[in-house]
């Protein structure tokens, strides 16, 4: 009676193992958004910070009135050079991706810590919109200090990393080179000896 029961219980475990992954399957969509920034130096004293937000549904249904705010840059600290901090579309379908970019100018100096930017969107099964975040950007240091590029600094690197190999390569090509020359000296004999 026991074992009935025991194999009786574990068939119904079975079962719902089996059944889980099918009744967790619904048709929606899943938002993924990667923000990332880069600071550009346009001469002393003034730096652009570009900023692309990339939005991708991973998920297997349509997500609509999608909208991307970014309102992490505060205005005392950056002006809008191009673009808009927050954008929108009329849908987002099942793996698809849609991208903002904008572009501002730094006022000040220091370090800056950009929140993600918010993205929301409408299901037509559920009343309320839906929230997703994307991820934050790496910490950026605004006007910083940097030491001027040295020139010919890519040169130094190559000759540091591949010296020894260039001149083995060049000994090699000098000694073909001198032996399928014909010297002078010898060709200069040869056309005394054919008058």
């Amino acid at each position: 009676m026991a074992i009935t029961i025991f194999k009786s219980a574990i068939s119904v475990l079975c079962a719902l193992l089996l059944l889980s992954p099918a009744l967790g399957i619904s048709d929606v969509p899943f938002i993924v958004a990667h923000k990332k920034a880069s600071l550009n130096r346009l001469k002393s004293g003034v730096e652009r910070v570009s900023v692309s937000i990339d939005i991708y549904n991973q998920g297997s249904a349509t997500a609509y009135d999608v909208t991307v705010s970014d309102d992490s840059w505060s205005h005392d600290a950056f002006d809008i050079v191009s673009g808009n901090l927050s954008q929108s579309w009329e849908r987002l379908d099942a793996g698809g991706l849609l991208s903002h970019s904008f572009e501002l100018e730094a006022k000040e100096k220091g370090m800056f810590f950009g929140a993600p930017a918010v993205i929301t969107f409408r299901i037509p099964t559920k009343a309320a919109s839906q929230v997703a975040y994307s991820t934050p950007i790496l910490p950026l240091d605004v006007l910083a200090d940097r030491p001027p590029e040295k020139k010919f600094e890519w040169a130094k690197k190559l000759l540091a990393k591949y010296g020894s190999l260039i001149s083995v390569i060049s000994i090699i090509v000098l000694f073909v080179y001198l032996i399928t020359t014909p010297s002078k000296s010898g060709a200069a004999k040869g056309s005394k000896k054919k008058r």
